[in-house]
C-alpha cells in the first residue's frame, strides 16, 4: 500500500540530509536561476558530473529586484518548512544570513503579531525550526546563488530560454539564445529542468513537438498590492513582524497587511486588496490606507516614519497549477519546478517553501535508482503533487470564499468548509488548535493532519461547548 498523502509529505519535508547519493547522468540542464532553479540545481549537483543554469537575467544584477522576478519588490516570507530545506541543502546558511545583516529575531515570542478579521490571535508556536530567517526576497536569493554557484560542478550562463531539443521520446537538450547573441546555442543534457516561473512555456514547447499539455486548474484571485521600504526608527516604532488578514463579511472588505523587519535596518510593509479594490503608487493613498483600515502600528509606520523609495504595486490574476501527474504521455529526460508547476496566492507565503520542497521530491526520485534519460520522471511528478495539493488546499480555501471568486469548488466542499471553519474558529483561542493549524499553514505538516480524529474531537468540543475566549481589538492596541 502506497504512503498515506500526510505520511509522503512528512518523508519529503524532513530535515535529514541525504544518507548516500550517486551520479546517475553526465549532464543536467536546469532552464532559471530563480530560487526554484537554484535549488533544483543544488540537488543535481549529488547526481550530474555537470550542471548548466540558464538565466534570462544579466549577471550584474546581484542584490536587487531581478526583471525576470517583478514581484521581487514585494514582500516574500519563507514558512518554517522552507527554511527546514534551505538549511538541508545548504548548512549553516540561516547563520550565514544573520552574518549578512539578516535582522536576528526578538526573544518575545508575541513580538511576532497575526490579526485575523481585526483581532490580534495567539502568538505563534515556535516552530522548532532555529531563528526565523526574514529578509527580502533579492537578499535571500543572492544568498543562495552564491551559494550555488561556489559548488564546483554547477556554472551559470546569461540568456533566453528558446526550446528543447527532441528525440526518441526523450528530451535531449535546451537551446537559449545567449544575453547579447542572435543565434541559438543548443546544450545538450540528459535531464532538462523547467525553472522559469509562472509564465513558463514548457506546454507551448510540448505541444509544438507532438506531446499533450498538462492541464492547467486556475482559481480567479484578483489579487493587488502595495508595499513600501521604511527605516526603522524605535522612536516610531517596536514592530518586528505583523501580519493582517481580514475575510469578507458583513460591512467588511477582505485585505491583508505585513511589515517584516528586514536586512539593512529597514522596514517592508505590505497593504493588499482584491478586484476593485486597488492600491495605487501613490504615497498619500498608501499612508491613508495604512491608518484608516490596519492596525496602528501600520499608520505609525506610514506616517512618521521615513519611507526609503517610492511605492511598488503588483497585480496577480489568478493562482494556477499545471498537472503534469495527469498526462499519458510525457517525454523522459524533462521535469518541472516552483511556480512552473504551480503558483498560489502569494499572500499565503507558499512560493519559495513550495520550490525548495519541490527540490526536495528530484532528491527524492533521483534516489530511486532512476533512469531519466530513458524513463519519463512519474515518480518524480507524483511526490511534487502531494506538495501543491497541500499549498492549494491552504490557499484556495480561502480564497474562495472571496465575494467575486465562483470556484473552481473541489469534491465534498460544503463538509470540508464546516470542518475547516470550525477548526479554525477554535484554533484562535486555543492554544493546541493553533500549534496544529500553524504547523499546517507554514507547511510542516500535511493538512489532511487536521481530519485526524483527536483535532476534530477537539474541535467539535470547544466549538459546541466552550465560549471562545475574547481577544484584545486590533486598533485598541
Amino acid at each position: 500500500m502506497p504512503p498515506s498523502p500526510s505520511r509522503l509529505f512528512s518523508e519529503i519535508a524532513t530535515a535529514e540530509p541525504p544518507a548516500e547519493t550517486r551520479v546517475v547522468m553526465r549532464r543536467a540542464v536546469v532552464l532559471g536561476g530563480s530560487i526554484a532553479g537554484l535549488m533544483a540545481a543544488r540537488v543535481l549537483s549529488d547526481h550530474a558530473d555537470e550542471v548548466l543554469v540558464i538565466e534570462r537575467d544579466p549577471s550584474d544584477v546581484d542584490d536587487g529586484p531581478r526583471p525576470g522576478v517583478p514581484q521581487g519588490s514585494q514582500v516574500h516570507a519563507l514558512l518554517p518548512s522552507g527554511q527546514i530545506q534551505l538549511e538541508r541543502w545548504f548548512p549553516g546558511i540561516v547563520d550565514e544570513a544573520l552574518a549578512a545583516g539578516a535582522p536576528p529575531p526578538p526573544t518575545d515570542q508575541g513580538a511576532a503579531k497575526i490579526f485575523v478579521n481585526g483581532v490580534l490571535g495567539l502568538p505563534p508556536e515556535p516552530s522548532g525550526t532555529g531563528p526565523m530567517l526574514i529578509t527580502t526576497r533579492p537578499f535571500l536569493e543572492a544568498l543562495v546563488r552564491r551559494r550555488t554557484l561556489a559548488i564546483d560542478n554547477i556554472r551559470m550562463v546569461y540568456g533566453r530560454a528558446d526550446g528543447l531539443v527532441f528525440a526518441d521520446r526523450r528530451v535531449t537538450g535546451a537551446r537559449y539564445v545567449p544575453d547579447g547573441g542572435t543565434e541559438p546555442i543548443v546544450e545538450p543534457a540528459d535531464l532538462v529542468v523547467d525553472a522559469m516561473g509562472r509564465s513558463s512555456r514548457l506546454s507551448d514547447w510540448l505541444a509544438d513537438n507532438g506531446w499533450p499539455r498538462p492541464p492547467m486548474q486556475r482559481m480567479p484571485i484578483k489579487l493587488n498590492y502595495a508595499t513600501a521600504l521604511y527605516k526603522q526608527d524605535t522612536a516610531v516604532s517596536d514592530t518586528w513582524v505583523v501580519v493582517y488578514h481580514t475575510m469578507a463579511g458583513k460591512g467588511r472588505s477582505a485585505r491583508i497587511g505585513g511589515i517584516n523587519s528586514v536586512e539593512g535596518g529597514r522596514w517592508i510593509m505590505l497593504v493588499a486588496g482584491y478586484d476593485e479594490d486597488r492600491p495605487s503608487r501613490d504615497v498619500a493613498d498608501f499612508t491613508a490606507r495604512c491608518r484608516q483600515h490596519y492596525p496602528h502600528m501600520f499608520g505609525d509606520i506610514a506616517e512618521r516614519g521615513e519611507m526609503l523609495g517610492g511605492v511598488v504595486t503588483y497585480h496577480q490574476a489568478d493562482s494556477r497549477r499545471r498537472d503534469f501527474h495527469k498526462l499519458d504521455r510525457m517525454p523522459a529526460g524533462l521535469v518541472a519546478a516552483g511556480d512552473a508547476i504551480a503558483s498560489f496566492n502569494p499572500v499565503y507565503g507558499q512560493g519559495m517553501t513550495s520550490a525548495m520542497l519541490h527540490a526536495s521530491c528530484l532528491s527524492a526520485y533521483l534516489r530511486s535508482d532512476p533512469k531519466p534519460h530513458e524513463q519519463a520522471a512519474r515518480a518524480y511528478f507524483d511526490q511534487v503533487r502531494v506538495i501543491v495539493d497541500a499549498a492549494w488546499q491552504i490557499s484556495t480555501s480561502a480564497d474562495i470564499e472571496l465575494p467575486h471568486v465562483n470556484g473552481p469548488y473541489p469534491p465534498g466542499y460544503k463538509v470540508t468548509k464546516w470542518f475547516g471553519d470550525l477548526v479554525f474558529r477554535t484554533s484562535l483561542a486555543d492554544p493546541v488548535l493553533n500549534a496544529r493549524l500553524g504547523r499546517v499553514t507554514t507547511m510542516l505538516d500535511h493538512p489532511a493532519t487536521l481530519s485526524r480524529p483527536g483535532t476534530l474531537l477537539r474541535a467539535l468540543r470547544l466549538g459546541l461547548f466552550r465560549r471562545r475566549t475574547a481577544a484584545t481589538p486590533a486598533h485598541t492596541l
